[in-house]
């Protein structure tokens, strides 16, 4: 079938570019000695997974067990959970995983070290666990060096649990002051840094320069998105994933609605204006959405689309838009090549 045939609002990966997404970030990393674990949290797909493992990446990170659960299912091994995990089911959850595959978690507060430690210490098993920390995106994570330390210390002597070092989003130069003085403040204790873990695709390119970073998380690399355009992590013809919709409505001379709204592009938003970029017409703006439809303005376009016309959409976040859809459609020379589930779509749990 060609993608002129798919139905809209579609979404569609290149094939070729993203295996070519996937190779170059390895590759990048494998030259510096910078372990590579994908964040699976933008495709939430276990064939894109595998494919990143056999180029080389150590595992793959996800946000929440369920989309762990997915994974473990689908015979990756080395998973970790970059979130406290509280609660008893949770736990009993966590403690299943950690019996069919290598886990590790976070934790930024004694109450969740304390959690993890009374569901592992009598299952025979140890699981890793490194210490959150916030090196400036405040959100999780503890608040200095010397509380990343006392955490440490603690998860060391906790039964059932592992010390296995330090984690933080993005990686910055503040990150790499946080770790090492970290790490000095942990040399006396004979505690080592295991795994440095930090990532995000808009600095993947610079990550060789934060030389305590040993581990680099990244998710939007494999498809890109107006983000990774507008920060520079890809060029336009790196992007790979792009949302195919139909103009279904001509109301003024200007606006335009297509047939894909908020339950199509999520309410993201970035710093160039609308909710995404339309290949076709660049200057075309989508100012506003309902749910099923998209508000367009196309008072800047010398020419505007008529009803009927398939336009080409670069959403702002891919991440959030994954996980509007059921299946992605992989693309490989304007042919369909596959359909993937999006299996860990709604895995919030």
């Amino acid at each position: 079938m060609h993608r002129d045939q798919l139905e809209t609002p579609v979404a569609t990966v290149d094939l070729d570019k993203l295996e070519r997404n996937i190779a170059r970030l390895q590759t990048h990393l494998d030259r510096y000695g910078i372990a590579n674990r994908p964040h699976i949290k933008t495709h939430k797909i276990p064939q894109i997974a595998r494919m990143q493992i056999e180029h080389g990446a150590v595992g793959i990170t996800c946000q929440k067990l369920g989309e762990a659960e997915v994974m473990a299912d689908a015979g990756i091994q080395d998973i970790f959970v970059p979130y406290n995990i509280i609660g008893e089911r949770k736990l009993d959850r966590l403690v299943e995983l950690a019996r069919r595959c290598r886990m590790s978690v976070t934790a930024d507060d004694e109450i969740v070290v304390r959690g993890l430690s009374a569901a592992m210490a009598q299952t025979g098993l140890t699981l890793p666990v490194l210490v959150e920390c916030d090196t400036g995106l405040e959100r999780c994570g503890v608040q200095t060096p010397e509380a990343a330390a006392t955490l440490a210390r603690l998860i060391a002597d906790a039964p059932g649990l592992h010390f296995a070092g330090l984690m933080t989003y993005p990686s910055s130069e503040r990150a790499n002051t946080f770790v090492r003085e970290t790490r000095a403040l942990l040399a006396a204790d004979q505690l080592p840094l295991e795994r440095t873990s930090g990532g995000s695709t808009h600095c993947s390119w610079q990550a060789q320069d934060f030389s305590e970073i040993n581990e680099h998380r990244a998710g939007e690399y494999v498809y890109g998105d107006r983000h990774a355009l507008q920060s520079g992590a890809l060029t336009l013809d790196e992007l790979a994933f792009k949302v195919t919709v139909t103009v279904v409505s001509q109301p003024t001379d200007n606006r335009r609605i297509i047939d894909g709204g908020s339950k199509t592009f999520s309410s993201d938003l970035g710093s160039a204006p609308g909710y995404g970029l339309i290949l076709e017409y660049p200057e075309a703006v989508i100012y506003s959405q309902s749910e099923e439809h998209g508000h367009v303005d196309f008072s800047a376009c010398a020419h505007k689309p008529s009803i009927g016309e398939r336009l080409t959409v670069i959403p702002n976040h891919c991440c959030t838009v994954t996980n509007l859809f059921n299946q992605i459609v992989g693309i490989r020379n304007e042919q369909v090549e596959v359909t993937w589930p999006v299996a860990c779509r709604g895995l919030i749990q």
